[in-house]
């Protein structure tokens, strides 16, 4: 952002109530914020707008004491200020509601909201009754509407990020913090969100949304700071952008936002089968009598809330976690009790959720990982003889169709950025022409570029008359890419619709746990 504009934003409108002048952080060689500034006037929403590993988090943390700057100067109200540790900022007013909550599960409302800051009676006691008023009180005057005897373990994600806006609000936050707050919420929910944000502010709060979706600060901010590698590219009105304006900002090229996809061309054959599928889990619900269908040619969404068996699910289906009972298919033949490799040898392909860990061996070259399962076998191996030269010649020529930047076969994994580790992924899996693709997560943490390449990618296999399940937490994907959408819940697939009949309406209510019938389904 240009001293110019810095200067218009700090003189223009309402009082500045918070200034981050020239902050930079570094990790090793890695420049996580570079020379950033940005300012927040009262009563103000300020979307904090870039892809994952931009630095916004980084950014933030710095602010609520998380980080200390290597560089740059905060200031609050005018004052120039030192955030040490979180309560420095909390002193200051500041408040942060991070993307993965921080209640205790086992305690209710009123007692995760006063925790560390407790009400005292006569002799030091906790005094609950004045923690279950503050609740309430505060409940009411913000329209953050919960229970503060209920305890949290039993709340709806919604309702637990609610009561992490009360956290701060009780402690008198007046600059909040909200990183990706809508990343596990269902279309009401975040609807419901954005009507408390409107409250807030009203009251004279100013807010910093952080988000990488781009259409979701329209309804929302009032103004935006783009953030592209560690550094603000530009700070715009609301108003007068556009998503096209701000996808081109985020990536700094012009970018294909709206899919587009051919006609159906489903075909009879069942390609991928669940059938009373149960998967027990360690440690989240698992999945619970899955029947499922994909046919040639189409591509089935599953959607739903973060953490109700959608892991689960895609492992069992690859053939990388047990199955308790039901079966899995593969053009008819069943598959349940053989592993990942049988099934890949099968013709099904699987993109796991995380590429960092279950998708690529880090330290491993490219040419090695794009071999991993396919070493055993000719071209690449004879007599149980190894052939580097092929793995790498046969790997240079994919990763160059893939688009993998920088085309060195002999670069270990983990010197790609993760756009282009999901590439080396997809060169892998697609490049043998399986029948069917499960895509778990395809494009999480991707930046813009690197996600509207992904759905070519898995267009096209749909329209080469493959198979595909897309296993995506965002709503919108599975909605532009998928021909039909299966909702999951608690483990269970509690609704299935054609996906360009569904509504936003039906499918949140799916996603909360509602029947067919209350979502308007027949």
């Amino acid at each position: 952002m240009s001293v110019d504009r810095d200067t218009e934003r700090r003189s223009s409108g309402p009082p500045v109530v918070l200034e981050m002048r020239g902050v930079t952080k570094t990790f090793g060689s890695v420049v996580a914020n570079d020379h950033i500034s940005l300012v927040l006037h009262r009563g103000e929403v300020l979307g904090l707008l870039g892809e994952n590993g931009a630095g916004k988090s980084t950014l933030m943390k710095i602010l609520y004491g998380l980080y200390s700057p290597d560089e740059g100067e905060i200031f609050v109200d005018g004052e120039r200020v030192e955030i040490r540790t979180p309560a420095d900022a909390v002193r200051l007013g500041i408040g942060m509601v991070h993307q993965h909550f921080t209640l205790i599960p086992r305690l209710t409302v009123a007692e995760n909201i006063v925790l560390g800051s407790e009400p005292r009676g006569r002799g030091g006691t906790l005094d609950m009754s004045g923690a279950i008023r503050a609740t309430e009180e505060l409940s009411r005057r913000y329209g953050l509407r919960v229970d503060p005897r209920a305890r949290v373990s039993d709340l709806s994600v919604g309702l637990q990020q609610r009561v992490e806006i009360l956290k701060a609000l009780y402690r008198e936050a007046r600059i909040l913090v909200l990183d990706e707050p809508t990343a596990v919420l269902t279309p009401q929910e975040t609807r419901d969100l954005f009507g408390v944000l409107k409250e807030l502010v009203a009251d004279g709060l100013s807010i910093i949304f952080i988000t990488h979706k781009l259409e979701e600060l329209f309804g929302v901010s009032d103004n935006i700071t783009v953030i592209r590698d560690g550094r603000v590219v530009d700070t715009v009105r609301t108003s007068d952008s556009d998503a096209r304006q701000l996808a081109r900002l985020m990536v700094g090229r012009d970018v294909v936002l709206q899919v587009e996809k051919k006609p159906e061309v489903k075909g009879e054959a069942l390609r991928l089968e669940a059938r009373g599928l149960v998967v027990e889990s360690e440690f989240g619900v698992g999945v619970r009598g899955v029947d499922l269908a994909v046919r040639a040619g189409e591509i089935l969404g599953i959607a739903g809330v973060d953490g109700n068996g959608q892991t689960e699910l895609a492992e069992a289906l690859a053939g990388m976690r047990p199955v308790d009972s039901g079966g899995v298919y593969l053009d008819g033949e069943e598959v349940t009790h053989l592993g990942a490799r049988e099934r890949h040898e099968r013709g099904l392909a699987y993109i796991p959720e995380d590429r960092r860990e279950k998708g690529l061996v880090q330290e491993f070259t490219l040419a090695e990982n794009y071999a991993l399962k396919s070493y055993a076998k000719a071209p690449f191996s004879r007599w149980g003889w190894l052939f580097p030269g092929r793995m790498r010649r046969e790997a240079e020529k994919q990763l160059r169709a893939f688009d993998v930047r920088p085309l060195d076969p002999d670069a270990p994994a983990r010197t790609l950025s993760g756009g282009n580790q999901q590439k080396v992924i997809l060169a892998r899996e697609l490049s043998g022409e399986p029948g069917v693709i499960i895509a778990s997560q395809p494009t999480r943490g991707l930046d813009v570029g690197a996600i509207e390449f992904v759905h070519e990618m898995l267009l096209k296999q749909r329209e080469a008359g493959k198979a595909v399940l897309l296993i995506s937490m965002e709503l919108e994907e599975v909605r532009s890419l998928s021909d039909r959408i299966a909702v999951i819940y608690d483990g269970r697939i509690v609704g299935e619709l054609e996906a360009d009949e569904a509504t936003d309406e039906q499918l949140g209510l799916l996603m909360a746990g509602h029947s067919p019938e209350e979502a308007g389904l027949r």
